[in-house]
């Protein structure tokens, strides 16, 4: 399945990249407490921790409390797997479709949070995929 990604350099990615060549470079080792359990979270933190457990204890799904530009990066991430549970063909396509929508009501509506940078999923290359998927299973 291709995901498009945009064509310019993000501050995210660089930040990503210098931290890659750090680590290459040996930069991370020996630092204190390497190996050892992060610390358990105070204020605000201990709160959005406690949240996450409660719903994930009812088995509610988490993404549901994600930004609107990162739920939708996740449901095109999650989308093959929800895809290999379809029998049908026109269903699949019916799934791609309404996320493809999803995809550009939110581009038309400028959400508030992080920038969406999430492309439309290509519908005859997912259902290829998906056609690809069931014929190995």
């Amino acid at each position: 399945m291709s995901r498009r990604k945009p064509p310019k350099v993000s501050f995210r990615w660089w930040v990503d990249r210098q931290i890659a060549e750090a680590r290459e470079r040996g930069e991370f080792d020996d630092l204190p407490g390497t190996g050892k359990p992060l610390p358990k979270p105070t204020g605000n933190d201990a709160v959005t921790d406690w949240v996450l457990r409660e719903v994930r204890k009812g088995g509610h799904d988490t993404t549901v409390l994600l930004p609107p530009s990162l739920a939708l990066k996740r449901e095109v991430q999650d989308l093959p797997g929800k895809l290999a549970a379809e029998r049908t063909e026109r269903r699949v396509r019916e799934l791609i479709e309404d996320l493809n929508e999803r995809i550009r009501q939110a581009y038309l509506n400028h959400l508030s949070g992080p920038p969406l940078t999430v492309a439309l999923v290509d519908v005859e290359e997912a259902v290829e995929d998906w056609r690809r998927s069931r014929a190995a299973s």
